[in-house]
């Protein structure tokens, strides 16, 4: 018996006569199939099955088809389409086809040239397989046809395309020259005869290509184009590439077009182009190639993780650069400018016409920018205190050498004026050049002058600067910012100006440093200037504050430092470090440009000679100073160094001093010693000093301190001892400092006649009378200074009250005598009268209250 009669149940009974009515026609048919599915099913799976359909199903129903299985059915009858993947390539292709047509329908030249990229990304796939897709053929006819129309429509057209779409035009034009330029034999078919070309696709039979693998390296007997060992470079297919003559164009293009743009592997590159190099047999070959390779190798400084370029490649670039400029020289028709158009044939070089130049877009003076740049951060990084620094120094020489011959191809090109060189070019050579040599001695840049112009060929001379007048050093550096003053404005010329002053201060050349710096005025304005150029100036400066101290001008020396000394910031002023303080609010951002900023280190002014110099003439100018205001209490105090003052009070504070151990220790005992009258003591120990060694004719500045001391201790000696001398004889004084009689003579009656001391110098018996009755004594000092305080305090209460009551006459004044302080009445007045409550107070009872500082006054 069938499985339907056996397992039914009361509902399936029920209902039986309605399904055989419904489904009689195919009883036969369904038994059949129950029947095959009870000999391929088992147990197990028809109570899974039953299960999974949320309930026991018996009877007839088991069945029948409910919504799910129909679905499931219905999933079943679809057929699953297999396409090729040269169809599906087509299709995408032909999307984005009609995108472009839709395009054009609108005008909308900005979704063109994006769509148009994504066309030729995708023939690219297709191309790579089969031959070129007509509907491409016929798709980018078109659109030059479109683009030439609507340039057309826009010259006769008063209406001008917005922003947007007229970029978008303009990057097309170019776009559809090149791409056009590679399959013009193709269009030129479909515009002899469109339906027939479009027909034709139907007719050929598509060939199946057969894949095959085609290994990464291929070994080849004798092949010369590969690596060692007959092995040959492979490209992308498994094609091997070759490098001719005739391809270079084409390689550079594609190396151009991929810079800036992410995996880009830009030492292939530099291989790539090593080989290029190798083959070229032209000169506008070669030059393209060296252009190219040089900016290649400038973009592989920023990707990688450091932050200077490595000497390696450095060098390379270097070497490129000089071979770049020989080729120019020998190549005099062929010139690189930077207003030069590109060349957009790459089948075969451009051919000037007769008499003219062929320009090449490019930039010589960017180059040497960019390799003096590099050195300067490479120096920034590497240890100066280890043989690299030196070794990696060495590399300046040669990068002198090309920016001379730089300048004099640059100033090749301005005597052709056909060229329009901007006057810029050699303004930025110029400076380049100044700035190598601003900050040395005349020795060292003597032997680099010599050392450049031997490594330029010998026909070659600058007009600026002739070989003749380059082994005077200081005519050198005049011409160079003469031409910068007359030539350029703003940032070059205020630079020119401070590297001038700067070589002036540095060969003790003070007054024409000192004059020149007045006159440009650049204190005034420096603070408008970039950050580059003010730290110019604060070396400038301090450099003439060092050049003042070897020229014996204690005073102006302090006065030139105070401003960068006084502010204890020495290093960020200059460059020479980066200030790292607890609670400053420096961003990460911040400090990396600031440490971008620093100097390299043998462009470094020493620190602690500059602090010994401006606490040295401190103390010269500090002590006498101290002395006459101790002695003379009418003299108003003042401070000529806070920074001074406060090293000197901490020194005295301290209860117990050993010897002296760095410069401030030395400087601080000195003027202990010299504010005592020990001379010689503060002498010795200035003297003492290790880092006058560094400076010039050590010698000579060690006798001009001592000379100095002398004077100020005579000075220090006289003011504070005057009180207590009725006369002194004149050889007293010159035993007791070691100086003869008439510079003795001469310090008295400088400070005579400038009011320092109140004295008259006998001439007839060689002494000084000092006049009584003008000094004072401790006390009567002590007195007159609290009195001056007394005075001074009284003088602020006033001022406080005029304030707080405006000005307001007789204020106080108590009007009537009603309500005074005395008797009973007191403080308010309670004797005064009052009236009713109603009514006004007369005067006198608490009209006034008193005590405050015009708490109650009435107007």
């Amino acid at each position: 018996m069938s499985r339907f009669f056996t397992q039914g149940d009361s509902s399936s009974e029920s209902s039986s006569g309605d399904e055989e009515s419904l489904y009689g026609g195919d009883e036969d048919m369904e038994e059949k199939a129950s029947g095959s599915e009870d000999e391929s099913s088992s147990g197990d799976t028809d109570e899974d099955d039953s299960s999974s359909d949320g309930g026991d199903k018996t009877g007839v129903n088991k069945f029948l088809r409910d919504q799910e299985s129909s679905e499931e059915s219905e999933d079943e009858e679809k057929v699953t389409i297999v396409r090729s993947a040269k169809d599906k390539r087509l299709e995408e292709l032909e999307g984005v086809v009609k995108l472009i047509d839709n395009a054009k329908k609108i005008g909308d030249w900005s979704s063109i040239s994006t769509e148009f990229d994504k066309l030729n990304r995708q023939v690219t796939k297709v191309a790579a397989q089969e031959k070129l897709p007509k509907v491409y053929v016929k798709t980018i006819a078109e659109l030059e046809d479109f683009m030439n129309d609507t340039i057309a429509m826009q010259k006769v057209s008063t209406k001008k395309m917005n922003a947007t779409n007229a970029r978008g035009l303009n990057a097309m034009k170019q776009k559809i020259k090149r791409n056009n330029r590679d399959h013009a034999t193709e269009i030129e078919k479909y515009r002899a005869d469109k339906e027939e070309y479009m027909m034709s696709e139907e007719d050929e039979e598509v060939q199946p290509v057969e894949k095959t693998k085609k290994p990464k390296a291929v070994y080849t007997d004798g092949l010369d184009v590969g690596d060692d060992e007959g092995f040959a470079t492979v490209g992308r297919g498994g094609k091997t590439l070759q490098y001719t003559p005739e391809s270079i164009l084409k390689y550079l293009r594609t190396i151009i077009e991929s810079r800036g743009k992410k995996n880009t592997d830009r030492a292939e590159q530099i291989r790539i182009m090593e080989k290029l190099l190798e083959v070229a047999t032209t000169p506008y070959q070669t030059i393209r190639v060296l252009l190219t390779i040089i900016s290649t190798r400038f973009d592989l400084t920023t990707s990688t993780s450091s932050n200077y370029m490595s000497q390696e490649q450095w060098k390379l670039a270097e070497h490129e650069y000089s071979k770049l400029l020989q080729m120019l020289e020998d190549n005099r028709s062929m010139v690189v400018v930077e207003n030069a158009e590109e060349w957009e044939d790459d089948e075969k070089p451009p051919q000037p016409a007769a008499g003219e130049l062929l320009k090449i877009p490019g930039s010589i003076v960017s180059i040497a920018e960019r390799l003096d740049d590099e050195l300067t951060r490479s120096l920034q990084h590497i240890d100066p205190h280890t043989a690299e620094y030196i070794e990696r120094l060495s590399d300046e020489q040669a990068l002198y050498s090309n920016t001379l011959r730089g300048l004099i191809y640059i100033e090749d090109l301005q005597k052709n004026e056909k060229l329009e060189t901007p006057q810029d070019s050699a303004n930025r050579m110029v400076m380049r050049r100044l700035e190598h040599i601003y900050f040395k001695p005349s020795q060292v840049v003597t032997i680099l002058e010599e050392t450049a112009w031997k490594a330029i060929p010998s026909e070659l001379d600058s007009k600026i600067t002739p070989r003749s007048s380059s082994k005077d050093v200081a005519t050198l550096v005049q011409v160079l910012c003469t031409y910068l003053f007359i030539h350029s404005a703003d940032i070059i010329r205020a630079r020119a100006y401070l590297c001038q002053v700067y070589y002036f201060a540095l060969h003790d050349q003070y007054y024409r440093a000192r004059d020149m710096l007045l006159m440009s005025h650049l204190q005034e304005t420096i603070s408008n200037f970039n950050i580059n150029t003010q730290i110019l100036f604060n070396r400038t400066l301090v450099q003439v504050g060092l050049c003042a101290f070897r020229a014996n001008l204690v005073y102006e020396s302090q006065n030139t430092l105070q401003e960068i000394c006084g502010s204890g910031r020495q290093k960020e002023l200059l460059a020479q470090g980066v200030m790292i303080q607890r609670y400053s609010q420096v961003t990460p951002e911040q400090e990396k440009l600031e440490r971008q900023r620093q100097l390299p280190f043998h462009m470094h002014i020493n620190l602690e000679l500059l602090e010994c110099v401006y606490l040295t003439c401190s103390m010269l100018l500090e002590v006498p100073l101290l002395a006459q205001t101790g002695s003379s209490p009418d003299v108003k105090k003042r401070h000529i160094s806070k920074t001074y003052r406060r090293l000197l009070e901490f020194h005295e504070r301290q209860v117990f001093t050993g010897p002296p151990e760095n410069t401030r220790d030395h400087v601080m005992q000195a003027s202990r010693a010299l504010a005592a009258g020990e001379w010689k003591k503060a002498a010795d120990l200035i003297n003492s000093i290790k880092i006058w060694e560094l400076m010039a004719d050590s010698d000579k500045i060690k006798n001009m301190l001592s000379e100095q001391i002398q004077e100020e201790g005579l000075r220090t000696y006289l003011f504070t001892y005057a009180p207590f001398y009725d006369t002194l004889a004149v050889d007293t004084l010159a035993s007791m400092f070691d100086l003869n009689e008439r510079k003795v003579a001469a310090i008295v009656s400088k400070m005579i006649a400038h009011e320092e001391l109140a004295a008259a110098l006998d001439q007839v018996n060689s002494a000084i009378i000092f006049r009584k009755g003008v000094e004072l004594s401790r006390l009567q000092s002590l007195a007159l200074t609290l009195s001056d305080k007394a005075s001074g305090l009284i003088e602020a209460n006033e001022r406080t009250l005029e304030q707080r009551t405006q000005g307001t006459a007789n204020a106080f004044e108590r009007q009537g005598a009603q309500g005074g302080r005395g008797g009973r009445g007191g403080r308010g007045g309670r004797g005064g009268q009052r009236t009713d409550r109603g009514g006004s107070r007369t005067r006198g009872g608490q009209q006034f209250g008193g005590g405050a500082l015009g708490g109650a006054i009435k107007a």
